[in-house]
Order: structure tokens, then sequence, then C-alpha cells
């Protein structure tokens, strides 16, 4: 089966990387944009299943990409993910056929729930996540958020969850802390980052014992997930 192919367009460099790659995590196929113009361009060549279009880009907003988008396909699925939090701004997306308004800073899991739901509407079959991982001597179920054996269980917290599944979409790779900040919550600011320490923190406890298993704290830079 196709992956389902969307089309996102934002100009912020690192929520563009995170959200790709979360979709892209999930097996959806993703063109990303960094301006409306460029977008537009892209959507006459091609075809998508489902568009997501933030508002404030430059050579042509979202606003705009969306109408003309209209004027070509009247029935693709329009998400705007968008900083504009008045109700005038939403109601003007909407008129302009786009089908949701997701206000940023937004969750990950709403927007994969919205394009489920938007898909289904569109009578497409939904393209399965991988929800099982192995670390080391365990099982990680990322839907119930527990790792287990034949012998223990070991139950997550949900932000826990999503931290060792984001690890381990990248493992022995470099995650840049304002990476999984915004991945994670949406935001980069301290607090949150206090947060993120503790679950770190606790995850390293949990995989103490595993072998060829560590979360590197790169000073200054991020974490890199090794797993061998």
């Amino acid at each position: 089966m196709r992956n389902f192919k969307i089309l996102y367009a934002e100009d912020d460099e690192t929520l563009a990387f995170l959200t790709k790659d979360n979709l892209e995590q999930n097996n959806y196929e993703v063109t990303h944009c960094s301006d409306g113009k460029s977008a537009l361009k892209i959507f006459e060549e091609e075809e998508f299943d489902i568009c997501i279009f933030d508002i404030m880009m430059p050579k042509m907003d979202g606003f705009e990409l969306a109408e003309a988008v209209r004027k070509i396909d009247l029935e693709v699925p329009i998400i705007f993910l968008s900083a504009k939090t008045l109700k005038e701004d939403r109601i003007k997306g909407l008129r302009l056929g786009a089908d949701d308004y997701l206000v940023k800073p937004f969750s990950i899991e709403e927007l994969l729930l919205k394009i489920e739901i938007f898909l289904k509407r569109s009578q497409k079959n939904i393209p399965t996540a991988k929800t099982i991982y192995e670390v080391g001597k365990y099982q990680f179920d990322t839907k119930n958020f527990i790792l287990f054996n034949n012998e223990e269980k070991v139950g997550l917290t949900q932000r826990e969850a999503e931290l060792l599944k984001l690890f381990l979409d990248h493992k022995n790779s470099v995650l840049k802390r304002e990476q999984i900040l915004t991945s994670l919550w949406g935001t980069d600011d301290y607090f949150m980052g206090r947060s993120l320490d503790v679950f770190i923190s606790r995850l390293r406890k949990i995989l103490a014992n595993e072998e060829g298993i560590s979360i590197e704290n790169l000073h200054g830079i991020g974490f890199r997930f090794s797993i061998g």
C-alpha cells in the first residue's frame, strides 16, 4: 500500500523539521515548502492527499495559498497550523475552505488524529504506525506506555513514552534540546526544559542495566540515544 502524500508549507525551520519527521515516522510521505508560492507550484504539478499550511509565510501567506488550492481542487483536506489566535483568523481560514485550524503550539498527536479523520472522510485507508519497539531486553508498547518482557512490566508516563519513542525514532543520532522540547510540548522554555531533564533521568534509571543503551548529554547541544 502506498504512503499518503502530504503537502506541508511552513517557514519555521525547527518546527518544520520536527513535524515533517513525526509525520514520516507515521508512514506519511511529506513534501515540505518554506513559502506559499513554492507550495502552490508543487501542488499544481503533483497530487496530494492532504495539505497542512502555516499562515504567516513569505511570498504568499497561507490564506492566499489555501484560496489558490481551492480553485484547483475543491476536495483535498486543508489544515491550518498557525500562531494567529484571533477568532477572526480562524473564521477566515475556514471560510476559505480549510477543514480545520490548529493553534501553535500544537500537539503532534492531535495533528495525527486530524489527518486520520480527514483521510477516513475521504474513504482512504490509514497507514499503520509502528507501535512496538525493541529496547534491550524489553518490548516497548508505545500505545499503552509500557516496557515489558516475560518477567516484568514497567509503566511509563505519557511524556516518558513520547520521549523514548522520539529517541528510538532517532537512535544513534543527535537530537537538539530545542527539537525535543518542541516535539513533546510544542514550545521551548525553561520550565519544560527542567521537566525534560527529569524524564531523561528516569529513562536512564530504567535502562541502566541494558547493555549497549545510553542517553548521552551533549553539553549545549542536546542528547544522543545510542543503542546497538
